[in-house]
């Protein structure tokens, strides 16, 4: 009988996980601390690299960029992975918008990684052109429709839930990100709440975005995961369940991913090594040898980095990013 009832109390307490509410945040600033303590498995989730995970080993995104290095030179290196306590518990908040940034690490950024942002009006004049082409869809149609931000920082091109230049939350109404787009229009033109998280799916599914360092991406994905909130709860006037939120934050680590987009490869995979077989003649190595620059390169082996693979939905399989460029 004990027995029985240890069972029946471990069902009971599954189902009470799968229903738990989620917590609104309305901050640009989603704390990592509030992900971890209401919902650990979905910061596992929003964490997780899925071109170099495998059904073995799960891998996180790497920090790819050198600004945590003061918190610990082995852990925040840049090809480490973020880990859930790196970002957490006395760490939490160390990852913030750019927006939220020091001014000298704003510029930093900039001058090293070309990292610039883009004002909210520039982003709807975009958009706005680009949706001009899919106004006559239908909505099934319309959700369905790929769309890609590249090099996409917070991606405000596809969420619009804060300004990207002072860090305020954007109401709803003004949002003008693409998912922002086909989730308004779902929350027009659907009342029945299944046909609601179809679409929801289904938009999110055709929405992609990559960039180069790892905590722009979780901020990315973060703001994705939020915005699908924002919109649940002002369809339906309450928080979304448990297992919904979890449904959106994995389609999200699939399609929300770290690259290099001139490359296609995971960033800092491309390794270069000293070519020891070349043997250099007398008069390249005293310094007479007119070819000597040209023949530089070949004292490098460059070993590829690891391809990007995303998911292909339709056949709910990996494929190579850059499969339709070869």
């Amino acid at each position: 009988m004990e027995e029985r009832a240890g069972q029946r109390r471990r069902k009971k307490m599954k189902i009470t996980n799968e229903m738990r509410p989620i917590d609104p945040v309305t901050s640009s600033d989603i704390q990592e601390n509030v992900i971890k303590e209401t919902m650990p498995d979905i910061l596992d989730i929003l964490l997780v690299d899925r071109t170099t995970s495998d059904a073995k080993t799960r891998r996180n995104i790497i920090w790819a960029n050198d600004n945590y290095l003061g918190y610990g030179i082995k852990d925040y290196a840049p090809t480490a992975q973020i880990k859930p306590d790196l970002i957490t518990g006395l760490s939490d908040g160390i990852i913030k918008p750019r927006a939220l940034k020091t001014r000298e690490l704003q510029k930093e950024r900039t001058k090293t990684k070309a990292e610039v942002f883009t004002p909210t009006w520039i982003v709807d004049m975009q958009n706005s052109e680009v949706n001009k082409q899919y106004e006559n869809d239908d909505l099934e149609t319309y959700t369905k429709r790929r769309w890609l931000e590249i090099t996409a920082g917070e991606a405000p091109y596809m969420a619009s839930r804060y300004d990207m230049e002072t860090g305020d939350t954007i109401p709803i109404a003004d949002r003008v990100g693409f998912v922002d787009r086909k989730m308004k229009r779902i929350n027009l033109e659907v009342s029945d709440k299944a046909e609601w998280q179809r679409l929801a799916e289904e938009a999110y599914k055709a929405s992609f975005g990559f960039e180069w360092s790892g905590d722009s991406l979780l901020l990315a994905r973060e703001n994705l995961l939020y915005t699908y909130r924002d919109y649940y709860f002002d369809k339906w006037g309450e928080e979304p369940l448990y297992g919904l939120f979890e449904k959106i934050a994995e389609i999200i680590s699939y399609n929300i991913f770290q690259m290099d987009g001139l490359k296609y490869i995971v960033p800092l995979t491309e390794k270069k090594e000293r070519n020891m077989n070349r043997q250099m003649d007398l008069f390249g190595m005293l310094g007479f040898d007119d070819e000597a620059d040209d023949k530089e390169d070949d004292e490098w082996i460059v070993k590829p980095g690891k391809r990007v693979k995303v998911m292909n939905w339709e056949k709910n399989k990996m494929e190579p990013f850059d499969k339709e460029l070869h």
